[in-house]
């Protein structure tokens, strides 16, 4: 809008080449809804057009130059207003002067390395768009339009299986196994339970999927646990020697790959968490951390040999520790 109400002004509208053919893919927003919008590739080339349409023909609009920026940016919530760019790019349409007419404007970012996958959490928010301004003298013209990231991973190589005997001396005694500790999103985590000592009464047993998120560094960290499926196991009293089965379907939870210290800003990591509880409403738990990545679907003509090579192997190793926690 003008500064003066009988002034020139215009609206933006960015629209990337490949608008019909390229997929879209459902994000979160801020406020907890789901939209969809545009997904993209590491590597992969973003290209478009931005038009400026006046809204008095007829009349000039006088600017100081038009750009479009790619950004990717981190916000962590605490911290508001301070932006934290990982990925600034910017291709400058026009030089200062002025338009007397509506006018389209190509653009091209090429084979944009796009490192992180797009995030929104409790504390924090990863995003990447597109924003094509007017430049003018006393109020600027912009438009923002958002686009989702996913960052594929290869097969992890060593995918080893968790194994762990726990317990309550001389009280419970319990070895549980899982079928390995790097899993995709659609995966489906396969397990046993094993009581070799059963000595208190245990009316119920589940397993739960915790998402831990963290942000900050030093004193200003804050963690954020979220219970993302809760899965019975067992309701009722287990005897010595019983084996109980394990079979979770993650496809059905709202999961992100796991993400390790992310521009040094943020992580977000994934547990197992096995929860044991007596008659008398005591509870016990043990954690175990696994690893979770984006398996790719079968490669699309649209994306590009870029995109396919930069997809990211997950590194990590399971820790393994032994003693049941009692919670108080």
């Amino acid at each position: 809008m003008s500064f003066f109400s009988f002034g020139q002004s215009a609206e933006i509208d960015v629209v990337l080449t490949d608008a019909e053919t390229r997929k879209k893919a459902e994000h979160k927003t801020e406020d907890g809804k789901k939209d969809k919008y545009f997904l993209f590739y590491d590597g992969e080339t973003v290209a478009g057009k931005v038009n400026v349409t006046l809204k008095n023909p007829g009349k000039r609009l006088e600017h100081q130059g038009i750009k479009i920026e790619f950004v990717g940016q981190i916000e962590l919530y605490y911290d508001r207003g301070n932006h934290h760019e990982f990925v600034s790019l910017v291709k400058d349409l026009a030089r200062p002067g002025e338009l007397t007419q509506s006018q389209t404007f190509d653009f091209e970012f090429t084979h944009v390395e796009k490192p992180y996958e797009s995030y929104t959490g409790q504390n924090v928010k990863l995003r990447y768009f597109l924003r094509a301004t007017v430049s003018r003298r006393l109020n600027d013209i912009s438009k923002e339009m958002d686009i989702v990231v996913h960052t594929l991973s290869t097969y992890p190589e060593l995918n080893s299986s968790i194994k762990m005997e726990v317990g309550i001396e001389d009280c419970l005694h319990i070895e549980f196994e899982y079928n390995k500790s790097k899993y995709h999103l659609k995966d489906v985590i396969v397990g046993k339970i094993y009581f070799l000592l059963v000595r208190i009464k245990i009316k119920h047993m589940e397993i739960d999927i915790i998402k831990r998120e963290t942000t900050g560094t030093g004193p200003s960290v804050y963690h954020e646990n979220d219970t993302i499926a809760k899965y019975e196991i067992m309701d009722g009293a287990p005897v010595r020697g019983e084996s109980i089965p394990i079979r979770l379907f993650l496809a059905g939870y709202e999961m992100t790959p796991t993400m390790r210290d992310i521009n040094k800003k943020f992580s977000v990591r994934y547990y197992l968490n096995l929860v044991l509880i007596d008659e008398e409403e005591r509870r016990y738990f043990k954690q175990q951390e696994i690893t979770l990545w984006r398996k790719g679907d079968v490669v699309r003509k649209s994306m590009s040999a870029q995109a396919t090579i930069g997809a990211q192997r997950f590194e990590g190793s399971a820790s393994s520790e032994s003693a049941l926690e009692k919670e108080e």
